[in-house]
């Protein structure tokens, strides 16, 4: 990698993601502390995401940004990676066993809900964020890999 390619990216990876928060009655969430762990691991995905999208740009199937960022998570950020989750729903007595299943489920924790759209929607947002209250996780990212500049296509989640 050139280092005007490593330079930039490294700027993105920095570059500070907004951030929505769930809750807007909540000033500061815990994930506001880049020293939290869940933080740490967020680097890590960013920084997969940035390189998928370099190496390919815009234009693939959602498939194959999936299963490269699947790749390079497991394989070179070592991370605890499951594709395509399918995850219950409870329902006062009633449970869904296949209620949702979310495109990559970071360390048990992290969603990451993939596009390839024009531009997310408000129900992207919605579905993500629904997913995140079902399964409990603070942490959830929409990601559009139809954007020139990836960094316009990373959206972050705190709940």
């Amino acid at each position: 990698m050139d280092l005007e390619i490593k330079t930039m990216m490294e700027d993105n990876l920095k570059a500070d993601l907004t951030t929505v928060h769930t809750d807007e009655t909540q000033a500061r969430s815990v994930l506001d502390d880049p020293n939290h762990p869940l933080n740490q691991i967020s680097l890590k995905i960013r920084e997969s995401i940035f390189k998928v999208h370099m190496a390919f740009g815009p234009g693939l199937l959602e498939n194959a940004y999936e299963e490269c960022l699947f790749y390079d998570l497991t394989e070179n950020q070592k991370l605890f990676v499951e594709r395509q989750k399918i995850l219950p729903l409870q329902f006062e007595k009633l449970v869904v066993q296949n209620a949702y299943k979310v495109d990559l489920l970071v360390e048990h924790e992290i969603i990451l809900e993939l596009k390839v759209c024009e531009k997310i929607l408000p129900i992207h947002q919605a579905q993500l964020l629904t997913y995140m209250k079902i399964k409990g996780s603070r942490l959830g990212y929409l990601i559009n890999f139809n954007e020139k500049l990836i960094k316009n296509g990373i959206h972050r989640f705190v709940r």
